[in-house]
């Protein structure tokens, strides 16, 4: 019998959205998904699962290299892996497609860690600049964090009802926010940490997003 197209796709946070990776990746029997980091393996439940799920014949798409691993060592070694099993590995933007005939295949190893290292390195300058600028920022005195996205009478609030046991996935629901958020204003943290001064909320109550790194 034929094996399965099984899809993976992950965003960095549960605020970001995995649409346009979905129609990236067309179609698939299974799909696999993961809201965090892609520092490490540790914590990806999403992946893991699919590592379990697969079995030789199996097809594994992704929309990029990228959403698979953000480490080139963790890269190469997923997709030894996975192709060791006999599991094929198809990555849509980079067009690369990884199976049993192209372990083998020099060239194609050298694509693997030459557009991995591209990746990892875009990824790098990139935090590079944020953090530049967020320097600048400070020095010109006008950096004062993310946006607050609820006023001061609703994080009183939240935390009141945190502290009386309200579950705090409630509290996002009800405050129209992230669970993310809800966190922050409890453990005063980022744009609710005390020192901060804070900004005023934006129009219509929406966050500021920040992009993945």
């Amino acid at each position: 019998m034929p094996g399965q197209i099984v899809g993976y796709v992950r965003v960095s946070s549960t605020e970001q959205n995995l649409d346009r990776q979905r129609a990236a990746i067309g179609e698939v029997e299974q799909l696999f998904t993961d809201k965090s980091s892609g520092r490490s393996r540790s914590g990806r439940d999403g992946l893991e699962a699919l590592l379990r799920h697969v079995r030789a014949g199996d097809t594994v798409r992704v929309s990029s290299m990228d959403r698979m691993a953000r480490s080139l060592i963790d890269l190469a070694n997923l997709v030894d892996e996975l192709v060791g099993r006999g599991v094929r590995v198809e990555f849509i933007k980079e067009r690369l497609i990884f199976d049993g005939a192209a372990a083998e295949d020099p060239f194609a190893r050298f694509q693997l860690h030459m557009l991995g290292a591209v990746a990892e390195l875009e990824r790098q300058l990139i935090r590079e600049r944020q953090l530049e600028g967020i320097e600048l920022a400070k020095q010109r005195g006008v950096y004062t964090g993310r946006a607050r996205a609820l006023t001061d009478e609703q994080v009183d609030a939240i935390r009141r009802l945190d502290a009386a046991g309200v579950p705090r996935a409630r509290l996002a629901r009800e405050y129209g926010c992230a669970r993310r958020t809800i966190h922050d204003v409890v453990l005063r943290r980022g744009a609710y940490a005390p020192s901060v001064t804070p900004r005023p909320p934006m129009a219509g109550g929406g966050e500021e997003v920040e992009l993945p790194l």
